[in-house]
């Protein structure tokens, strides 16, 4: 595994092929510029659009999603608490978004599934994990929602999110090298 950066890694959206083929598991990130926010039933509405129409009612090129399904605000806050959702549930939808939409990168929780890391190296995608438990801490970076697609599903729906330094780590990177994988044995006594 390649030495992950010391310092965070700024980058931001869109998030580009080369960029994202620039990055190793283990970085540590803070991106700023928009990122999207869907959890599993906003996935399952954009590949049934996308499988019948051909394409979808907003471009997902170079656009990083947030499994997210974030608290009401408060006032004077853009976002409630915003925790990362266990992104599983989204390995049967994302491969098509990937391959099919561009969609670039992903932040969850937890692995992903050889499917995705597959179309993940090929398409040049990366994944980030975000730390759960700090969901209060993870909302000051979000400077402005605005709900895109479905808002009957209320904190699930499709939102823009104005990021600031949203702190992430590459979990798995465009190579297939995961820290779910390879910490473990890094840490592993003989």
């Amino acid at each position: 595994m390649t030495q992950a950066s010391k310092t965070p890694i700024r980058i931001s959206t869109p998030l580009t092929e080369d960029k994202a083929r620039s990055l190793n598991a283990g970085d540590e990130v803070l991106i700023s510029g928009s990122i999207l926010t869907g959890r599993d039933a906003a996935h399952k509405r954009l590949v049934e659009t996308l499988q019948k129409e051909g394409k979808l009612p907003v471009s997902l090129d170079g656009e990083v999603i947030y499994f997210v399904g974030p608290s009401p605000a408060k006032p004077g806050q853009a976002i409630g608490s915003a925790g990362p959702t266990t992104s599983y549930r989204m390995d049967a939808y994302s491969p098509d978004l990937i391959y099919k939409a561009g969609l670039r990168g992903m932040i969850g929780k937890g692995q992903r599934n050889e499917t995705v890391i597959k179309a993940m190296k090929e398409k040049g995608a990366v994944y980030f994990v975000s730390i759960g438990g700090a969901a209060a801490l993870i909302a000051k970076t979000i400077k402005k929602a605005t709900v895109l697609l479905y808002p009957d599903l209320g904190p699930e729906a499709v939102q823009r999110l104005e990021v600031v330094d949203f702190p992430a780590i590459v979990a798995t990177d465009t190579k297939g090298r995961s820290l779910y994988d390879e910490g473990p044995t890094k840490y592993r006594r003989s």
